[in-house]
């Protein structure tokens, strides 16, 4: 059996995220308000973690931080860094500020109706509450709290997030689906991280609504709590995957973000199973 092939160094003194290119440096993930008094992180680069999307005949990155090791493992040092439309995942941050703002005062008993409109995805076509829409991933109702939320508060806190590249042009409820928003898998860890920790810039309150509705998926003894998302879905055109959120195990704790090319039926599905093999073999869970 061939041993997996281990790129490792030490991070550079920390830098702004925003002034480092790929994995290596960008590890500043870790972000300098989590890390100004402690040594940087380790990482390394896993061609192991690589081969899995290749021999699901796709391509993609994850990217792992684990928290207690300070230690980060990667698939790639390219496509970890490079940006891309968060789609469903930025219902994490969109729940955040519907709860922040009082948009969504209770994520279990305030009701958005179902607008009547069918979709192809069926579980869509019915009233939901914050945490029956995140379950299911309902584009529909999280348009409508964007629109509620408007413009001006979206990007407030979308700047004070300091969320991938803060841009929500093209559309106060598109920008995320197809509109000028981008983050990278780095940047996806900075912040779930920050969300984990209860780090962001608002209340402690909305970080722990949305840590509880965050969907849970059990393994063995560890526990994942994840947002999945899938470019194209409200079109039926699927093109780009995302799995994001952090695993517990015992006091360990992981976090993570995997984007992959979602071509095909078997590539979707495969979004939690790939993570999970990928947080396995890293020993997360």
């Amino acid at each position: 059996m061939v041993a997996p092939v281990l790129h490792c160094s030490r991070i550079p003194p920390l830098l702004s995220r925003r002034s480092t290119l790929g994995l290596l440096a960008a590890a500043s993930i870790l972000p300098q308000r989590a890390l100004a008094h402690v040594a940087p992180p380790r990482n390394e680069i896993r061609d192991s973690l690589a081969k899995r999307f290749t021999d699901l005949g796709t391509a993609g990155t994850f990217v792992g931080y684990k928290v207690e090791d300070y230690l980060i493992v990667a698939s790639d040092k390219e496509r970890s860094g490079e940006g891309k439309l968060p789609a469903s995942t930025f219902k994490i941050p969109n729940s955040l500020i519907a709860l922040e703002t009082g948009v969504v005062a209770d994520p279990d008993k305030d009701v958005f109706p179902w607008d009547g409109v069918k979709r192809p995805i069926e579980a869509w076509n019915k009233d939901h509450t914050l945490r029956s829409a995140i379950a299911v991933s309902a584009v529909p109702v999280y348009q409508e709290i964007a629109r509620r939320i408007g413009e001006v508060r979206m990007q407030k806190y979308v700047d004070e997030f300091d969320y991938g590249n803060r841009d929500i042009g093209g559309g106060i409820d598109q920008f995320w689906l197809t509109g000028a928003l981008r983050i990278d898998p780095v940047e996806q860890i900075d912040f779930v991280d920050r969300l984990r920790r209860r780090a962001l810039p608002i209340s402690k309150r909305s970080q722990d609504l949305v840590a509880d509705i965050l969907p849970v998926t059990k393994v063995g003894d560890s526990v994942i709590r994840a947002k999945s998302g899938l470019l194209g879905a409200e079109r039926g055109e699927p093109s780009l995957g995302w799995m994001v959120g952090w695993a517990e195990k015992g006091e360990a704790h992981t976090v993570f973000a995997l984007n992959m090319d979602c071509k095909e039926p078997r590539h979707i599905e495969a979004r939690m199973s790939l993570t999970q093999a990928c947080l396995a073999e890293i020993g997360a869970i």
